[in-house]
């Protein structure tokens, strides 16, 4: 069985035990999002999803690339704009010279919209993050990493790109460089400070226990990763008693 009959397999069954109607995905004209919507209308049909662009300060390509996404898999989308929120809940926190802290409000704006819509629909919510970015924490905290289910879950990056080619997303959305749209001209790789293709390098020699073709540094620095964001993989521990 291909990769792709084995998610949509495990779609289908997830949306039968949890006795949901459809999916309901973020759209946000990158690659994994595109993956996301993909496999979603390939296992239910692409009636019974819903692909949500949530602009928020967002760049004109972003839209762009998520219509097409949604032309090419034929997914119905709403569109949510989320400026006038994001700039309400600004004005209402204190000042902060942390550019990330407000920066991860955007994504956490996105979850809560995607919520909305799913429970108005009875759908459950499919997130975009791959093996990659959960590995090292790359991502926010109840924001993108808030979803029901994770279908590129068990995919690294590099298997990503690799799963969009086989099922036909855009060649200019697989092409795009990855990014968050944090800010103008954020980039992932440029964020993490190592490409993707290194990273799944030094996760998959982490995962075969073999990292002796690994700089010592590089191998730290992805430690460090891991290990700083230990707290996203996991749910809230609680207090002994």
């Amino acid at each position: 069985m291909s990769p792709i009959d084995r998610i949509t397999a495990w779609l289908r069954e997830r949306l039968h035990t949890a006795g949901a109607a459809g999916f309901v995905f973020g759209l946000s004209g990158g690659v994994d999002s595109a993956c996301v919507a993909a496999l979603a209308a390939r296992a239910v049909g692409a009636e019974r999803t819903l692909g949500a662009l949530l602009p928020c300060h967002s760049q004109p390509e972003d839209l762009r690339l998520a219509h097409l996404v949604a032309e090419t898999f034929c997914i119905p989308t709403v569109t949510v704009g989320l400026d006038a929120a994001y700039q309400a809940l600004i004005a209402a926190l204190p000042e902060s010279d942390n550019r990330l802290a407000a920066a991860n409000i955007k994504p956490r704006l996105r979850m809560i919209a995607l919520y909305y819509l799913a429970q108005s629909r009875h759908y459950l919510v499919l997130g975009s993050g791959n093996r990659t970015e959960l590995s090292v924490g790359y991502f926010t905290k109840w924001g993108d990493g808030g979803a029901d289910l994770l279908p590129l879950g068990n995919l690294y990056k590099t298997q990503v790109w690799e799963l969009a080619r086989a099922l036909g997303v855009p060649q200019q959305v697989i092409e795009r460089p990855p990014t968050a749209g944090l800010w103008p001209g954020q980039t992932d790789e440029g964020e993490m400070g190592i490409t993707y293709r290194e990273l799944d390098r030094v996760l998959l020699a982490l995962e075969q226990g073999e990292t002796s073709d690994i700089a010592p540094a590089v191998l730290e620095k992805v430690l460090a990763m891991i290990n700083r964001s230990a707290h996203k993989r996991a749910m809230p521990p609680a207090a002994p008693v």
